[in-house]
């Protein structure tokens, strides 16, 4: 739930005409895509308004704060699916609403719901507080590699710094026609382009995928190679990198892979990352699908530190790196202790 005035940066319409009013712990469902979880209890005003689009609920009867819990989580979206029929387009899906009105939701005693409330709305504050320190280490792990990587900025003492041309520092390869069709539950590891956007960071140092294919070894992957996906969604999309730490990796297609004998894999990946992504976001083409080509890449110039100082940076980003590894691990595993509980109460 939103002022208006957070959304659009002021208050749009002037008149409330043909608007639906709510109040503290109405439900809102949408009529469209329910399941993908267009629904949610008012918990932040006293009064308001929404579209007549929306199908408003005053709660009675049980808790407000367990449903507000329960609406958006996936126990919900599942509950809603089955409710729902193939609309206009495979990705649409209406409401019939004598079948979700007839579904059993199954709750304790108001008391017993009262307890699991604010057990839940404990959890889900402890999770929001998680979700704001990832962020933040986030953020201050982004500072400290602009810093440590750029020439200005850098308080390291006595590091040599080199400017060169990307081309000039490695070569680029393309990865082996594979698509997720070769996914397999055994054989070698095995790394798509889309999970540069999901699954890894920087550097990678486990894979979560297998495939029995056979490749040519040039397809394998050496330790420090760094992969740039050829497309993707938007050009700010585009502009990400993984450096593979482990050889014999089968790197798929459409990834362009950067080797290099001079720069650290490793050093290459948080530059491309953090120093020289609006570069490559500015050189990629295309409006529904972005493309960036290596041969473009290849001319984009960086500043790296010697050897010894690229040793020493990679240390300190692998420590800062673990940390946000270790606490976004944390705040998974918060999250699917809240659905896992979610999922039991209401069976």
């Amino acid at each position: 739930m939103f002022l208006n005035t957070e959304l659009f940066g002021h208050q749009r319409g002037a008149s409330n005409k043909g608007y639906k009013k709510i109040k503290y712990g109405t439900m809102v469902l949408s009529t469209q895509n329910l399941h993908l979880g267009n629904a949610n209890v008012n918990q932040r005003f006293a009064h308001g308004m929404v579209s007549p689009a929306y199908k408003t609920y005053n709660i009675t009867g049980c808790s407000v704060d367990l449903i507000a819990q329960w609406i958006k989580s996936e126990t919900a979206k599942r509950f809603f699916y089955n409710a729902t029929t193939v609309g206009a387009s495979v990705c649409r899906r209406n409401v019939e609403w004598d079948t979700l009105y007839e579904q059993p939701l199954y709750l304790p005693c108001l008391a017993e719901q009262e307890k699991v409330a604010k057990f839940l709305s404990r959890l889900s504050d402890r999770i929001s507080k998680q979700q704001q320190f990832v962020a933040a280490l986030k953020k201050y792990k982004r500072g400290v590699i602009r810093s440590l990587l750029s020439p200005e900025h850098c308080g390291l003492k006595e590091v040599q710094w080199q400017c060169d041309t990307i081309g000039n520092l490695g070569s680029f390869i393309k990865g082996a026609p594979l698509s997720k069709a070769d996914i397999s539950e055994t054989g070698t590891p095995f790394i798509l382009y889309g999970e540069l956007y999901t699954t890894y960071h920087e550097v990678i140092t486990s894979v979560v995928r297998k495939t029995e294919a056979v490749v040519e070894q040039i397809y394998h992957s050496k330790v420090g190679d760094v992969l740039i996906p050829t497309s993707g969604e938007t050009s700010e999309e585009i502009s990400t990198a993984s450096c593979v730490m482990i050889p014999g990796v089968i790197l798929a297609g459409d990834l362009n892979i950067f080797r290099s004998t001079k720069i650290d894999g490793r050093i290459m990946s948080y530059i491309l990352n953090h120093i020289v992504n609006g570069n490559i976001a500015r050189i990629a083409q295309g409006k529904s699908v972005v493309h960036v080509q290596a041969s473009e890449i290849s001319k984009i110039k960086i500043s790296y530190p010697d050897p010894e100082s690229q040793d020493h940076i990679v240390r300190v980003l692998e420590a800062i790196s673990s940390r946000v590894e270790y606490c976004e691990k944390e705040l998974d595993n918060l999250t699917k202790m809240r659905d896992s509980l979610l999922q039991q109460l209401f069976i």
